[in-house]
Order: structure tokens, then sequence, then C-alpha cells
């Protein structure tokens, strides 16, 4: 399986102050977790894991079917690696139990209920506690000083707001930890472009596509992106490449940090990369515990070798998950800005946007890093699959960088297709398209836009 690795950027891009960075690793300011050894944090995981599966067995139906099924107990649990012995959780899983299944608490005890978009069958759906709520907020405000911020910062929050987990849990996170939150969500871009300019935050929260869409509404507005007082951005809810990094970074003249999180397990937070390091987002392990997988056979892999990424929440009441597959692929490594919580590998790809092109299996990010080796393309693209005959094809949409001209695009459309096909092992055709052609995200982006009659 390809493996990307997220090599170190330098922290600071441009040389611009950065009077909100208070991160240092190991200094004032960090929650007691964070500062923990490694063996205390191993007690403390066990502890909570054992609690964990205790309540999900006593108060959740599908739990304690789903162990006896697999002729496990959680008092069988006697040490972390027992986990493995124990069934996954799967999207469908939750699907199946709609709406309130998967709850552990009595529906009065909710502060707050989130859910998927549901635009593949039934949403999942996840409730918390008042004590849920307060310990996301505690992860955002931990993430955020980890990206560099601090209380007083002004975070101009472009994550989608209602059922989607990311608008509300980073504005409900960065409020209780002293930030003053615009809540802008998604959408309206023009309008985003002139609040940043007028309202001078410090901080930007959106999907790394959805940045790309304002810094191209600047350049519409006549505005100069590196102008700004946007010192942080802080991306997430999709996959992205450290090519994508860089072009964000040498835009804004920001810190661009990859923050990581998914309703089913919590939201945004649940793993958060340092602005100091930038190797990769440190999980939270005092509150999550983190496994690889062989996406096709489910067997645990090694810290180190590439797979699917799973986790088990270990302080969830309300709706605790129990090795919930993500679909995610990613490889474990060393802690790093947090030693003693280990770190993931960026994300890249997802197991289920696997696509197999004439035998050769191919994900959206390798795509996207040999597309960032070409300056006169831009980061807008979207692959499209047919089947005109008996076999798959793929076409590679891509934008053009304004200014770049119609000029020699045929010739450089034939170097993409020839880099792509000796980087990545597929052929494909590659069509360069004018500026601002392609649809743009508002939020988590589709890249592949299957066209082919009876296959979805």
């Amino acid at each position: 399986m390809a493996t990307t690795t997220s090599a170190a950027q330098p922290a600071n891009p441009t040389g611009r102050a950065h009077p909100g960075r208070g991160d240092a690793g190991a200094g004032a300011g960090l929650d007691p977790a964070e500062a923990m050894g490694l063996d205390e944090l191993r007690a403390l995981q066990l502890e909570r894991m054992r609690a964990t599966l205790q309540r999900a067995y006593e108060a959740i139906p599908f739990y304690r079917k789903s162990f006896d099924a697999a002729g496990t107990h959680p008092s069988e649990l006697r040490e972390l690696a027992d986990l493995s012995r124990f069934p996954f959780t799967r999207k469908s899983d939750l699907r199946d139990q709609y709406p309130f299944g998967m709850f552990a608490v009595p529906r009065e005890r909710l502060a707050r209920i989130h859910a998927s978009s549901g635009t593949t069958g039934k949403p999942t759906v996840v409730g918390y506690t008042a004590g849920d709520i307060e310990a996301w907020a505690g992860l955002i405000g931990r993430s955020l000083r980890m990206a560099g911020g601090q209380p007083g910062d002004m975070i101009h929050n472009a994550y989608g707001y209602g059922l989607f987990t990311g608008g509300q849990g980073v504005h409900t996170g960065a409020e209780r930890s002293g930030y003053c939150v615009v809540p802008i969500s998604g959408g309206q871009t023009p309008r985003q472009a002139q609040l940043i300019n007028d309202f001078r935050p410090d901080i930007i929260t959106a999907t790394p596509t959805y940045l790309l869409t304002i810094i191209d509404e600047f350049a519409r507005q006549d505005i100069d992106p590196a102008g700004t007082s946007l010192r942080i951005a802080v991306c997430g809810a999709e996959p992205w490449t450290d090519g994508m990094r860089r072009e964000i970074e040498g835009a804004l003249g920001v810190d661009a940090v990859d923050i990581y999180g998914l309703s089913e397990v919590m939201g945004p937070g649940v793993a958060m990369e340092s602005a100091e390091t930038k190797d990769g987002p440190t999980v939270w392990e005092d509150h999550f515990w983190p496994e690889i997988i062989d996406p096709f056979t489910g067997d645990p892999v090694p810290d180190g070798e590439e797979g699917e990424l799973v986790f088990t929440s270990l302080t969830k009441e309300a709706t605790p998950v129990i090795r919930y597959r993500t679909h995610d692929l990613a490889r474990l490594l060393p802690g790093t800005a947090r030693p003693a919580m280990r770190r993931m590998s960026r994300i890249t790809g997802r197991s289920d946007d696997l696509m197999i092109i004439r035998g050769v299996n191919v994900y959206p990010a390798q795509i996207e890093e040999v597309l960032f080796e070409f300056p006169e393309l831009s980061p807008h693209f979207q692959l499209v699959l047919t089947r005109p005959g008996r076999m798959d094809e793929l076409t590679v949409e891509v934008e053009s960088r304004p200014g770049a001209g119609s000029t020699g695009l045929g010739d450089l459309a034939a170097l993409v297709s020839a880099a792509i096909k000796e980087r990545v092992g597929v052929t494909s055709a590659v069509a360069i398209v004018e500026p601002d052609t392609l649809v743009r995200s508002v939020g988590k982006l589709k890249r592949i836009i299957d066209r082919r009659e009876g296959v979805r």
C-alpha cells in the first residue's frame, strides 16, 4: 500500500512574527495529561478502557449482543492489547441503530445531538452529555494552543454549523477557552473575504479546499492574501497533502496545521498537529485509543505501517464507540510534541475512496501530489470515472492558474499524464480547464465523480 510521508515544514514560512505562538511543547499551560509519562498514560488508558467496555456492554444492547457473539466480555480486558479480541464497530452499525440505539444514557441526560448528512442512507446520530461537551471543549482548547493560538485571539470559523460537528464543536471549545469566535460557517465566500479583511482575525478554521476557495476570492476582490491579519490556519475534515499545505502557507503567510476528528468518535479535536513540529497530528490518547489495522483482513498492524485507522473512545458518556473503523488510511508514529502520545501521519486517503483502475489502486491524494509539481496548475481538480466500453477510464480535470493562458496546455496535459503514469502507475486522460470552471467546495470536497453506469 502506498505511503505518504508528512515531512516537517518550516515553523514560520514567511518570517512574520507569531505573537500568539504559546505552545512550546512541554511548558506552562498544558493539561496534566499532556505532560504524563508513558507508564502513567498507559495505566490511565487501561482504567478508562475497562470502564468504557463495561458501560457499553451494560447500557447498549448492540454492544452486549456484539460482544456475546464474539465470545468476549469486558472482564477479559487485562491489558490494552486485549482490545483486539473485541469486535469492530462500523458506520453501518450506527445507521442500523438509528436514531438513538447507540446511546448509553437516557435521552433526558443529553445536552446535544449531532448527526452525519445521511446522503448515502440514514444518518449516524451521536449524543453528548454536558460532561462530553466539557471534555470536547477542553480538547479544542488544547488543540488551538497546539496550533499556536492563545486566549484573546479571534477565530474566523468557516466550518459548517448545524448537525455537522465541525462548526459548533470548534465554536464551543474556542469560546470556553477564551477565544473570540466569528461564526461565519461555510458559504457566502465574498462575505468571508470581506470579514477577514475588516475584522482582522488571528486564526481561520476551515476545510483546506474551502480555504483555497477563500484565497481565490481575495484575488477577485484585489485583497492581498498575504497581507491579512491571519497567522494560523487550522484545516481538517478532509485529506490534504503537504503540497496543499505549502499552497496555503505561501498564499496567506500562515502556519497551516492539521486537525483530525470525526463525528462518530467526537468531532474535531481527536488529534491535533503542532505548529512547532508540523509532523502529523498528536492523538489525544488520554481520551481516544488508536489502532491501525489491515483494511482487508482487519488484523492489527504494527506502529509505523500504513493501514486503516480505528478508534475506541475512553471517556465519552453518551455514545461510547468500541473499535470504530474510520476508513481513513494513516500510520501511527512516535510522539514528538507530546512525547508519550503517538502521532498520526497525514491521512493519505480513505479505504472507501479507493479507485481500482485496470488493476491499479489509486487514491485522490496520490494524484494531488503529482499535480502540485506543475506550477501552471491550480489546486482545484476532480477525478472523473467513466466506462465507455468494457474498461474503466480515469480523466483528471484540473484548472490552470489565472494568467497561465491556453498556449501549450495540450503539451502540458501530456506531461501531467505521463507523470501520473510514472508515479501512480495508472493511465489517465488529463483535461486542463479554465480557472473558475470546476465546482468549489464550501465543506468537505467530493473529489471523485463517478459517471460509470450501474456503478455506485
